[in-house]
C-alpha cells in the first residue's frame, strides 16, 4: 500500500498459534480470499463481511486498516490478538477521534521525513485544540508530551503555529481524522529508523486502549438509570395521592 514493506523483524513468527487468522494485506472479497485486521473484526461481530465495520469508531478502524497493510507478513501475525478488542469499539464520543489523531501524529513527528513534519505538527496543535474546546480547557494550552514532541521540530512548530494563525482550526470531522492518521502510519512506515514495524505495532495497541479509557469514562460519566424498584415504589406512591375533585 505504501510502496515498500516495512522493516523484517529479527525475530519474526514463524509459528502462528492455532485458531488465530492469518492477516494479509488489502481488501479481501471473501474469507477464502484472505483477510485483513478490520475485516476479521466484521466476522467476530457477525457483520456483513467489510473492511468497514459498524462495530468499531471509524478513525480506530482506519488506523488499524493502515497499519496492517503497512507491516510485512511476519510482523502482521501480532495484530491478531488485538482484533476481538476492537469489536464493538465504538464510543459516540466526541474525543475520540482528536485523541486518535494526536496519537498517530505525535508517534509520527519527530521520525516522519521533513515534508510530512508540518502536517504532523499541524495535526498535533489541532487536535489539542479540539480536546481543549471539549474539555472546557484554555483553546492555546499544550500538554507536556505536545510541548515535547513540538519542541523536537521548530520549523515544522513554527509553520503549524503561522497556519494555525491564519487559518484557524475548523471542526474536526472523523474523515479528517482517519486520512491524517493514514498519513502519520505512511510516514512511520517509511521513516529510516531501525524497526519502524514495532513502532506501528505500538501505536495501534496504545490508540485501542486510549479508545477503550475513553469509552469507560464516557460510560462512568453518564447518569445511571433508576433501579426499577425505585421506579415502581414512585409509581405507587403516586397512585396513592389524593385525587382532585371537579366541582
Amino acid at each position: 500500500m505504501f510502496g515498500r514493506s516495512a522493516t523484517t523483524p529479527s525475530q519474526p513468527l514463524d509459528v502462528i498459534p492455532d485458531g488465530v487468522p492469518v492477516l494479509s494485506r488489502g481488501r479481501h472479497r471473501n474469507p477464502r480470499k484472505g483477510a485483513c485486521f478490520m475485516e476479521m473484526a466484521s466476522y467476530l461481530a457477525g457483520e456483513r463481511w467489510s473492511d468497514h465495520p459498524k462495530c468499531t469508531h471509524p478513525v480506530l478502524a482506519s488506523l488499524a486498516r493502515c497499519v496492517n497493510d503497512a507491516l510485512g507478513d511476519a510482523r502482521r501475525q501480532e495484530l491478531a490478538m488485538m482484533i476481538p478488542e476492537v469489536v464493538g469499539l465504538n464510543p459516540d464520543d466526541r474525543r475520540v477521534a482528536p485523541a486518535l489523531m494526536r496519537r498517530a501524529a505525535l508517534v509520527a513527528l519527530p521520525i516522519a521525513s521533513a515534508e510530512r513534519q508540518n502536517v504532523m505538527a499541524l495535526a498535533v496543535m489541532g487536535a489539542e485544540r479540539h480536546l481543549n474546546d471539549i474539555e472546557g480547557r484554555d483553546p492555546q494550552a499544550l500538554s507536556e508530551e505536545a510541548r515535547t514532541a513540538l519542541a523536537h521540530v521548530p520549523g515544522a512548530e513554527k509553520w503549524a503555529r503561522d497556519f494555525v494563525r491564519r487559518v484557524g482550526t475548523r471542526d474536526l470531522r472523523a474523515d479528517a481524522a482517519a486520512k491524517v492518521v493514514s498519513l502519520a502510519v505512511n510516514g512511520i512506515a517509511r521513516a529510516c529508523v531501525d524497526d519502524p514495524s514495532a513502532q506501528l505495532v505500538s501505536l495501534l495497541r496504545d490508540s485501542i486502549d486510549e479508545t477503550k479509557a475513553i469509552k469507560a469514562s464516557s460510560e462512568s460519566a453518564a447518569p445511571a438509570p433508576a433501579p426499577v424498584e425505585m421506579e415502581e415504589s414512585a409509581a405507587r406512591s403516586a397512585s396513592d395521592l389524593p385525587r382532585a375533585t371537579s366541582r
